[in-house]
């Protein structure tokens, strides 16, 4: 029979153990301070950043949004969707891509039999609506950059397709428009980055012509099947 110093050791083993260098961080203070990093490594899962982030107040946003939309999915997906911020939408169900914008991403996955809750894992830059849906502002980005790049960490995607500017130039540090450089794969520490056409942009444009956006984000989320497929070793 195991002695109880035996079980208190196969116990320690089998659990996740914290990071040492998170363990003297005060989380309350970082809820409050957007002068203070959110350090690599203080989330132990994507729960736990959830429950978190949803009592921040690091950024002006939080006095204005009704609910907080830290992300959707499979927390182990191979492609992770990055958009800019929650809408009117998102903020009253707490959900990333919900209404017509949800919508034609589902589709756009379906396409290619993907879904959102078992190959994806979906969030945005911000995680509080921007009031009137405009762009984020800089230091409501740098606010909530340290829940991004735990999201990225956790995740640990192979492919980051990124809709629209603002996620490009958050993460990739690019300002050039999104048509000059959507569609191509660009790789970073491991991972394959694509900028993309965001869907509230892709139902201005109701174009299927060739050339039109709705064409090109076809052509686009093939090609990140085939990427999908190459890594995972199945034939297209």
């Amino acid at each position: 029979m195991a002695s109880e110093d035996q079980i208190q050791l196969f116990e320690l083993a089998g659990a996740a153990q914290p990071d040492p260098s998170t363990e003297t961080v005060d989380r309350a203070r970082l809820l409050l301070d957007a002068k203070l990093p959110i350090p690599p490594g203080l989330y132990a899962d994507m729960q736990d950043l959830r429950q978190h982030c949803s009592n921040c107040f690091r950024c002006e946003l939080s006095q204005t949004r009704k609910q907080v939309v830290p992300g959707e999915g499979n927390p182990l997906a191979d492609i992770l969707i990055v958009g800019e911020g929650p809408g009117q939408t998102e903020d009253e169900t707490g959900l990333p891509f919900v209404g017509r914008s949800g919508e034609l991403l589902d589709k756009i996955l379906a396409s290619v039999n993907l879904t959102r809750e078992k190959d994806v894992f979906i969030c945005n830059v911000v995680k509080c609506r921007p009031p009137e849906n405009r762009d984020p502002k800089p230091n409501e980005i740098a606010a909530c950059n340290g829940y991004l790049r735990e999201q990225i960490r956790l995740v640990d995607p192979k492919i980051i397709l990124l809709t629209g500017k603002v996620a490009m130039a958050t993460l990739l540090g690019i300002k050039q428009g999104i048509t000059k450089v959507r569609g191509q794969w660009i790789e970073q520490e491991g991972r394959w980055y694509m900028p993309i056409f965001h869907p509230a942009y892709l139902l201005r444009n109701q174009s299927r012509e060739k050339g039109s956006p709705k064409w090109l984000m076809w052509q686009d989320i093939q090609t990140v099947k085939a990427k999908l497929e190459e890594f995972s070793g199945r034939q297209a």
